[in-house]
C-alpha cells in the first residue's frame, strides 16, 4: 500500500514532534550540566551547550565517588540478571518437560503469584531474612533476593512450548540426557529470548532505589541511584542543579549502552512472539 507525499511528511512531522517531547527531559538535562551555578538559575532557561563541563562532571564525579558507584549497580545488575536467566531457565524447563509430577501447575501457579506482589509488601520479611542471614550491607542481600522471576520462567515456559517436541524425542534417542538437551538444542534456541530478559532485568536492577538504601548502610555499598540523592544539598543551601545534572547524564551512561547492543535481540525476541 502507497501514501500520498503529503502524508508521508505529516507522519514524519508528528514522528520528529513526539520523539523531541519525550526526549527533551533529558536533553535539557544534559544542557543544563554544561552550565555555571548561576546559568542553571537563568530565565528563561539557556537552551545552549555551556562551557563548564569538565568541571560540573569532575565535581559530580568526585563528589559521591561515582566511579565506585557505578561499579556497584554494575556488578548488581548483571549478576541479577544472569542469575534470573539460569534460574528461569531451569524452572521453565522442569515446567515443560519434566512430565506431570505431582504439583506441576499448583507450583506454576503460585510462581506467577508472587509476580502479582509488590515490592514494599515484600520489603520487610526480606529485611528480616537478610538480618538473620547477616548479609545486610552485602552483596548477598542486594542481588541473591531477586534471582527469582516469575516473568522469566513465563517467557522460557511459553518458547519451550513452542519446540517440536520431536526434537526432544530424536535427542532422547542419541542418547542425549536432560541437562545435555538443554544446553546443546534448548540453550541456543533462547539466546534471543536470553538476551532481551537482560536488557529488561538490567534496567530494572539498575533503577533500584529503595531496597539498596534499605540494606545497604555505608557508602562503598551503595549504587548510582542513592549517588544521586546524595548529589542533592542539604536545606541550608540550594541545590546545584548544573552537578546534579551531570551525574544524572554520568548514570544514564551504562544502560544506555546496555540498550544499543542488545535492542537487535529485544525486538527480535518480541517479532518473534508475535509471529507464533
Amino acid at each position: 500500500m502507497r501514501y500520498s507525499r503529503g502524508f508521508t511528511i505529516f507522519a514524519h512531522v508528528i514522528l520528529i514532534v513526539s520523539i523531541l517531547v519525550i526526549a527533551f527531559p533529558v536533553i535539557f538535562a544534559f544542557l543544563v550540566s554544561t552550565h555555571t551555578f548561576q546559568e542553571s538559575f537563568a530565565f528563561p532557561p539557556k537552551f545552549h551547550v555551556g562551557g563548564n563541563i569538565p568541571h560540573n562532571y569532575m565535581t559530580a564525579w568526585k563528589r559521591v565517588d561515582m566511579g565506585r558507584l557505578l561499579f556497584n549497580s554494575t556488578f548488581i545488575s548483571v549478576t541479577v540478571s544472569i542469575g534470573k536467566i539460569a534460574l528461569s531457565l531451569l524452572a521453565a524447563f522442569a515446567f515443560t518437560y519434566f512430565g506431570e509430577f505431582r504439583g506441576k501447575y499448583l507450583f506454576f501457579v503460585l510462581i506467577l503469584i508472587t509476580h502479582m506482589l509488590p515490592l514494599p509488601i515484600r520489603i520487610v520479611p526480606t529485611f528480616i531474612l537478610m538480618n538473620d542471614f547477616h548479609w545486610i550491607n552485602t552483596y548477598y542481600a542486594l542481588t541473591i533476593p531477586f534471582f527469582a522471576s516469575a516473568t522469566g520462567t513465563l517467557l522460557f515456559r511459553q518458547f519451550f512450548l513452542t519446540v517440536p517436541t520431536d526434537l526432544s524425542d530424536a535427542a532422547r534417542m542419541d542418547g542425549a540426557g536432560p541437562i545435555k538437551f538443554l544446553w546443546r538444542i534448548l540453550f541456543p534456541l533462547s539466546r534471543t529470548n536470553m538476551m532481551a530478559l537482560f536488557m529488561i532485568e538490567f534496567l530494572y536492577m539498575w533503577n533500584q532505589y529503595l531496597w539498596p538504601l534499605i540494606v545497604t548502610n555505608s557508602n562503598e555499598m551503595r549504587v548510582v541511584q542513592i549517588g544521586l540523592k546524595m548529589l542533592l544539598a542539604g536545606e541550608e543551601q540550594a541545590a546545584e542543579w548544573n552537578v546534579i545534572m551531570a551525574g544524572t547524564i554520568i548514570a544514564m551512561i551504562p544502560p544506555l549502552i546496555i540498550l544499543f547492543l542488545l535492542q537487535s535481540s529485544f525486538v527480535k525476541g518480541f517479532a518473534m512472539r508475535e509471529e507464533k
